[in-house]
């Protein structure tokens, strides 16, 4: 590969990593009502299911979440810590997570505990029942429908070779 197309490829793949963030931070907030507060159907978050195909996701649903979460009303700089937190173990341990997408799926509402927490002691929410409704978003969300999307995207060898390249 001559110097050219290596930094056109370089390029590509540094676009479609910030059009992936620059998602995550439009869908969050245009959908602001339903994507904060102790029940989120935060349906950015069906986008962390590109890490499975490709660990370079990570970077942008990281960053997408960090700069989505500067628009948390109630809990601003603070939701940059806990969110960002939550949203970086569920990629790194979905990437890792190669055989099966629907386990992968499961880790983000595995460590809900993160965001119960985070609501229960700085807007004083009660901590099980914040969890149990979170988790139960962020399942419907990411392994409900980001599976099934996700699972007819990988069907289709076109898209699956634009995600992964």
């Amino acid at each position: 590969m001559n110097t050219s197309s290596s930094r056109r490829v370089t390029l590509l793949r540094i676009v479609k990593l910030a059009v992936i963030a620059a998602l995550y931070v439009v869908l969050t907030v245009l959908l602001a009502p339903i994507s904060f507060g102790p029940i989120q159907f935060r349906v950015s978050e069906i986008l962390v299911l590109l890490c499975f195909f490709k660990r370079d996701y990570c970077i942008s649903l990281i960053l997408g979440c960090l700069i989505a979460n500067l628009f948390s009303i109630e809990l601003g700089y603070i939701d940059l810590i806990f969110g960002t937190l939550h949203t970086a173990i569920s990629v790194i341990l979905i990437s890792f997570t190669k055989k099966n997408m629907f386990i992968a799926s499961l880790w983000p509402t595995i460590f809900m505990p993160i965001i119960a927490f985070e609501l229960w002691y700085f807007l004083g929410y009660e901590f099980f029942m914040t969890w149990l409704t979170l988790s139960i978003s962020e399942f419907i969300v990411v392994s409900i429908l980001g599976f099934w999307i996700f699972f007819f995207i990988r069907k289709n060898e076109t898209l699956v070779k634009f995600i992964t390249e």
